[in-house]
């Protein structure tokens, strides 16, 4: 393998293990079995999926044969990593409904007759309750307990379900049934990976190389990108949506995104960074990793979106070079009115109201008719007011 592919399949990554079996097998001339499992817990993909589905990307250029595997199955019962409370559990028919959209979305990245898409239903509704005890008498409380999410909830007196439990041994079982020599995964999967080993070793399976990824940020920079706090980028947004949505986010979070969306080379980015250094406006080095990003999603709209962002700014007489406010609230979520006051935006809730009345204040290029509208916390907004009046707010 040549230094330059090593150096895309492993940047960003938060580790291999083990490295060294790792490197043994991706220099050895066997077409690897590569996994990367998804639950179809919500519609749509969005870009904190595609930081995985990258790195799936390059294995299948070079070669490796790549399995899209939709956990329907383990779906049901809920991953229980990164989280401090039971998932709620999803409907057979609610699963089934979001899997299509991954099938239909996964596309977008990978190439459709060089991926093996794989449902764990196929295995897991087979498998006699006989051999699933035998499975499960492996491992203890104690060693779940290891978690460190479980130990969290579990000293803090937190509910842990049963069937939370059983999560990492089922993704264990699936590297099983797939024979899968290397798996992929967020940081947070670390856990449940280091079970599959274990899994696979039980079975007399030569045991998977692991690949850690870090979870993206969403927009607002703090919080992993998901749906549900509404800091994220949809596969399926408008060109002109995704452009905007990376220009929103802080000069400081852009590197992150070269680091774990683009395809740039690390001397590429380095160089721009030397470039900021030197004068480069930062605004200049993130359109070039937004129109990357929309052109890979929306072949032939890279250019042209970066283009009406431009004359939408222009026209506005909005500078592009915002202010960026964080303002911290206790509930989920805030009043505009609130906003607009605390901001500095404008003086008073009562100027917010007649303001809003006037049909001058916008949010994320929409424009806001109510009062009681709210931005939710978690997310990263454009705010404006008129024409001369804008910024970049976190609500946190």
């Amino acid at each position: 393998m040549s230094k330059e592919n090593l150096e895309l399949l492993t940047r960003g990554a938060e580790e291999i293990i083990p490295e060294e079996s790792f490197l043994e097998q991706i220099n050895s001339k066997k077409k690897l079995r590569v996994k990367a499992g998804f639950d179809p817990t919500s519609p749509d993909l969005h870009l904190g999926h595609t930081v995985l589905l990258n790195k799936m990307k390059i294995f299948q250029d070079l070669g490796h044969e790549v399995i899209f595997l939709i956990g329907d199955f383990t779906g049901l019962v809920g991953d229980p990593s990164g989280v401090n409370e039971t998932r709620p559990v999803l409907t057979e028919k609610q699963l089934s409904k979001n899997a299509e959209t991954y099938r239909e979305q996964v596309f977008k990245i990978l190439d459709p007759n060089k991926t093996e898409i794989r449902f764990n239903s196929e295995w897991m509704s087979e498998v006699h309750p006989s051999e699933f005890i035998k499975m499960l008498s492996s491992y203890t409380v104690a060693r779940m307990l290891e978690r460190d999410d479980f130990s969290k909830r579990y000293k803090s007196q937190q509910p842990i379900s049963i069937h939370e439990f059983l999560y990492p041994i089922l993704q264990g079982f699936d590297s099983v049934k797939l024979e899968a020599d290397v798996e992929l995964g967020g940081t947070d999967q670390k856990f449940n990976l280091l079970l599959g080993r274990e899994v696979q070793k039980h079975y007399g399976q030569k045991q998977q190389s692991i690949l850690t990824v870090p979870l993206l940020e969403g927009l607002d920079g703090v919080k992993k990108m998901s749906k549900s706090l509404g800091n994220f980028i949809a596969l399926e947004d408008s060109p002109d949506d995704m452009f905007g949505k990376i220009m929103s986010i802080s000069d400081e979070l852009m590197w992150r995104y070269f680091s774990l969306l683009s395809f740039k080379t690390s001397g590429e980015i380095d160089q721009f960074k030397k470039e900021i250094k030197q004068g480069t406006n930062p605004r200049d080095i993130k359109f070039i990793l937004a129109e990357e990003i929309v052109e890979r999603f929306h072949q032939g709209s890279g250019s042209r979106s970066k283009e009406n962002f431009v004359n939408r700014f222009q026209k506005g007489n909005i500078s592009q070079e915002l202010d960026e406010i964080i303002l911290k609230i206790d509930n989920e979520d805030e009043l505009i009115t609130r906003v607009l006051k605390d901001s500095k935006l404008l003086s008073s809730t009562s100027e917010a109201m007649r303001m809003i009345k006037q049909g001058a204040v916008k949010v994320n290029e929409e424009k806001v008719l109510d009062n009681k509208f709210k931005i939710k916390k978690g997310t990263l907004n454009l705010v404006q007011v008129g024409k001369k009046k804008a910024a970049k707010i976190i609500i946190d």
